[in-house]
């Protein structure tokens, strides 16, 4: 899509719903202390209509950024706490055998916690992965199949997944399939000391901080339409794709990138790129997103959907310097 000038009718709903978007992330703010970056990707993921996969350390408010965005946004939400003995009817939900008062019996479906605007995946990955694939279908395709019958599931519907990257002991790692889903893996850092001290004082008093809605589930879908008719650049699409491509481990890559990579991105990711660098615009006020937008995002969208081999491991190299070497690059 090429830069053009939106029209006035454009510009007016983009006003508007930006306006409701920045009054939703100062609330969080309210709520959420030192985690700005955070609380950024968490809309963009939103605005953008994926899903998030928050991960970082105990103790960092994942949990409640979830539930706090959900309260700001009006969404139903429900919470589903993973563990190995959770079972996929356990989340989709599951058909039961009823029997009428005169003696018909018939199945009756109870639907699972999957069924809600706003569902938080806690510690995904200590669910088995016949449970996590049970999630599959509905972050792709917004509906379930149980018993061989379709249940289409509320609009807007959003997965926050949250992973504890520290405690590895009994946790099965996400299969590819299923990390290529989430739009952003957003990572979770340690505050800093201005708001760690802020938050020791707001958060040991008795005043207790809470969050009123100050959107309607009606604005995040009109958000999200919204950012589908953004105008992109055409420099913004080459970069993207530059990006992408050069960190796929084909006959065409440098021989460094050949040689660390297992596996790169796929298409996903340019998606991914392009749908999250217009919601980013759109929640702090830009009619368009920029370069530095695909800067910003590289880190949130090829984390979870790139691998590095063995040989990248013994050069000590993580998969985030990795990227910093590809933008390096460009």
């Amino acid at each position: 899509m090429s830069l053009a000038e939106p029209d006035t009718e454009i510009l007016t709903r983009f006003d508007g719903i930006a306006e409701r978007l920045t009054r939703a992330k100062s609330a969080i703010g309210r709520i959420v202390f030192g985690q700005q970056e955070v609380i950024d990707l968490t809309f963009a993921t939103l605005a953008a209509g994926g899903h998030g996969l928050l991960v970082g350390a105990p103790g960092l408010a994942k949990t409640l950024l979830v539930t706090s965005v959900a309260d700001v946004m009006g969404l139903s939400a429900k919470r589903v706490q993973f563990t190995p003995d959770l079972m996929p009817g356990d989340i989709l939900g599951s058909e039961v055998l009823e029997e009428s008062p005169d003696g018909k019996r018939a199945f009756r479906f109870i639907p699972g916690p999957v069924f809600c605007q706003m569902l938080m995946a806690d510690e995904i990955n200590r669910a088995s992965p016949r449970t996590q694939s049970a999630l599959l279908q509905a972050m792709q395709e917004r509906h379930v199949t149980v018993a061989g019958e379709r249940h289409d599931l509320p609009e807007p519907f959003h997965v926050l997944a949250t992973q504890n990257p520290i405690e590895q002991e009994g946790t099965y790692p996400l299969p590819e399939a299923q990390l290529d889903r989430f739009l952003l893996q957003i990572n979770v850092d340690y505050p800093d000391l201005d708001a760690e001290k802020r938050m020791l004082a707001e958060t040991t008093s008795n005043k207790i901080q809470s969050t009123d809605a100050v959107m309607a589930p009606g604005d995040l879908q009109d958000a999200q339409a919204l950012v589908r008719e953004m105008p992109i650049g055409e420099q913004v699409v080459e970069m993207i794709l530059e990006l992408v491509r050069a960190a796929r481990p084909d006959e065409k890559a440098s021989e460094r990138v050949r040689s660390l990579v297992a596996w790169g991105p796929g298409p996903r990711a340019s998606q991914a790129f392009s749908l999250a660098a217009r919601a980013l615009a759109l929640i702090e006020g830009r009619h368009a997103p920029s370069l530095d937008d695909v800067r910003r995002l590289a880190k949130p969208v090829l984390r979870h959907r790139m691998a590095l081999n063995f040989s990248a491991r013994a050069e000590g190299l993580d998969i985030d310097q990795f990227i910093d070497e590809l933008l390096g690059g460009l």
